[in-house]
């Protein structure tokens, strides 16, 4: 990395804010508020999507629209492996505060299906993760290159078809992914987004 930067130019700031990010999934276990999650997502996710930005030569005007999609796909990500999660590693990203509003409690997520309240938790969850990627949305048209624009109008409609599919299925019942048909529906919505433009829907 120390080579790439230094032929690159590339600031090493997203360097030291994803090792932030992993020396809090070190010591870190409970997340209080949704507001605890962004501030985890913006070092765990955020530097993934500017590292890109920047080495593509692209303005940092987009960094606001690449943050809310690495932020998106990092909570639908704790969302799809919100058991796993638990009962392997004793972490829980679903917010301690959203849980208790639900009805819910940290120890529904050994259960091999949701409860009542978890469901509502997961469900109030999609809804900000779903105005995260409105904001996604931006990423696209905001990109000179052609390639990490198709790129990211790919990835925008991933994120949304998994916000859909959560909405349906239940994460503690299985992993709920995308299957070939989905990935090549995204595929292909994504690139014709790339060219002429258009939500990631």
């Amino acid at each position: 990395m120390r080579g790439s930067l230094a032929e690159t130019g590339v600031t090493p700031q997203h360097c030291h804010d994803v090792l932030r990010a992993f020396r809090l999934d070190a010591t870190k276990l409970r997340y209080q508020s949704w507001n605890d999650l962004m501030f985890y997502c913006r070092y765990s996710a955020a530097p993934v999507g500017r590292q890109l930005i920047d080495l593509h030569g692209e303005s940092r005007a987009a960094y606001p629209a690449s943050d809310a999609l690495c932020s998106a796909l990092q909570v639908l990500n704790h969302l799809q492996d919100c058991g796993e999660d638990y009962r392997m590693l004793g972490r829980v990203y679903l917010p301690l505060d959203d849980l208790a509003a639900c009805g819910s409690a940290v120890e529904d997520l050994s259960a091999g299906q949701s409860t009542p309240g978890l469901r509502r938790t997961i469900d109030r969850l999609l809804d900000a993760t779903e105005q995260l990627i409105v904001l996604a949305d931006g990423l696209p048209p905001a990109l000179v290159g052609f390639g990490l624009r198709c790129e990211s109008a790919v990835i925008c409609t991933v994120a949304t078809r998994l916000a859909r599919l959560l909405r349906r299925r239940d994460p503690l019942a299985g992993r709920v992914k995308l299957g070939k048909a989905g990935f090549a529906w995204a595929l292909l919505t994504g690139l014709r987004r790339g060219l002429v433009g258009g939500p990631s829907r």
